[in-house]
């Protein structure tokens, strides 16, 4: 490997490395030689930025939460235009189709990396249960727009319709699942709170 080359922002291209694996190789592939390698770095970089491997990984899962607080503020102003299935169907596939599905995996893979989460997500698996507030949080918005039914909850739903997506995206090599199979998903969870 190369020394002395100048990296612009390391832990975004370690991280971005790290994400090339996960979803080309799986979270078995994820190695900081791994890693380093793919960013065309020596591996001592990543040890110059991170205590060690699982350091890394938190920060990596920690920055994937992180990015979910646009989401939430892009979704809660969407409260009120277009359909609500709809808004669900476009964030979940956007969510999933993204690295989210690998980094969860990653996630359940290394027990080790878990216990450091534990810290920013006592319960539940991170991401996903940061992605579960955050549909809540769009629901009630909608619920108090009287666009769902007033004792709809929105905790269940939330978590429903994000382990539904999960479902249907996990496991998928390349071809995510068609956006109005996504749609007819959200529909059917949503169906007993949407008004008439």
């Amino acid at each position: 490997m190369p020394t002395g080359v100048a990296l612009q922002d390391p832990r975004e291209q370690l991280f971005a490395a790290a994400e090339r694996i996960l979803l080309r190789d799986g979270p078995q592939a994820l190695t900081s030689r791994a890693v380093t390698a793919e960013a065309g770095c020596a591996k001592g970089v990543l040890h110059r930025h991170f205590a060690d491997f699982d350091d890394f990984l938190a920060d990596l899962v920690r920055d994937r939460i992180a990015q979910l607080d646009s989401r939430r503020a892009a979704l809660l102003a969407a409260a009120g235009t277009g359909t609500v299935a709809g808004q669900l169907t476009a964030e979940l596939t956007d969510l999933f189709s993204g690295v989210a599905v690998a980094v969860v995996a990653l996630i359940i893979f290394r027990d080790d990396l878990r216990a450091r989460l534990r810290a920013t997500t006592p319960a539940g698996v991170p991401l996903l249960t940061e992605a579960a507030a955050m549909l809540a949080a769009y629901l009630a918005a909608e619920r108090d727009l009287g666009r769902l039914a007033w004792d709809a909850d929105v905790g269940t739903l939330a978590g429903t319709l994000l382990g539904a997506a999960h479902l249907l995206f996990a496991g998928r090599d390349a071809t995510p699942p068609a956006p109005a199979t996504v749609h007819r998903t959200v529909a059917g969870v949503l169906a007993a709170v949407l008004p008439a």
